[in-house]
């Protein structure tokens, strides 16, 4: 149930741009209300997605964002806000291959556009994660948010010292790209379910992403 319930929100992200509402989802699946309430409540506590505080209504899918972000994904008439970079990278793949990616650099004044083509792009950026993704999910709005581009080494430096915020891992743009594919490749299935600890590592380390900032816990728990 909760697989089909996540579907049917990932498919109203991509198919109209935001996310579909209990009754809609209880429509499309021939089922009542309050089983699809429970259904959402389980995909938030587990962080299949993120609902509104105190509410049914749908905030987040990652990579979708139901909020305005800082990141805009469009594609011809189309175009979804992602909570980061990496998000941005995940609705191309799901969505949007021939994207162009509007986001400002370090989330200020200097907006940039990166674009893809067949899923495929061309760019000296790189995006900074300032928070370790095993703490992700402590406040999951605010690692999204600081999850960045930049144009060198030393505007990350400044940033963080500007804004008090840690200095974490640089990633070239085009392996985060590389994350992205391999990490939301599946999150339109029917069957969809949440990493595990274990499966979600192995993405990162299959990436190149082998670092201790990218160590995950060791307890085998979904992420």
């Amino acid at each position: 149930m909760d697989a089909l319930v996540h579907h049917q929100v990932v498919d109203s992200f991509v198919r109209r741009g935001h996310p579909p509402t209990v009754d809609e989802i209880a429509k499309a699946l021939r089922t009542d209300a309050k089983r699809v309430a429970a259904s959402l409540r389980r995909l938030h506590e587990g962080h299949g997605l993120v609902l509104h505080p105190g509410s049914l209504d749908i905030w987040i899918a990652h990579p979708f964002s139901a909020s305005p972000t800082a990141v805009w994904v469009a594609e011809r008439d189309r175009g979804w806000w992602a909570p980061c970079m990496w998000c941005a990278f995940g609705i191309a793949v799901l969505a949007a291959p021939d994207a162009i990616i509007h986001v400002r650099l370090g989330g200020e004044h200097e907006s940039v556009s990166v674009a893809m083509q067949h899923g495929k792009l061309e760019s000296d950026l790189m995006v900074h994660f300032a928070v370790p993704p095993r703490d992700a999910w402590a406040n999951v709005v605010h690692y999204c948010a600081t999850v960045l581009p930049f144009r060198s080494q030393a505007a990350v430096a400044a940033w963080c010292e500007r804004h008090r915020l840690p200095r974490g891992e640089i990633v070239p743009i085009g392996r985060v790209l590389e994350l992205a594919r391999a990490w939301y490749g599946p999150y339109l299935d029917r069957d969809w379910r949440k990493w595990t600890i274990h499966e979600a590592q192995s993405i990162f380390d299959g990436v190149g992403l082998t670092g201790e900032f990218f160590r995950l816990p060791a307890a085998d728990v979904t992420f």
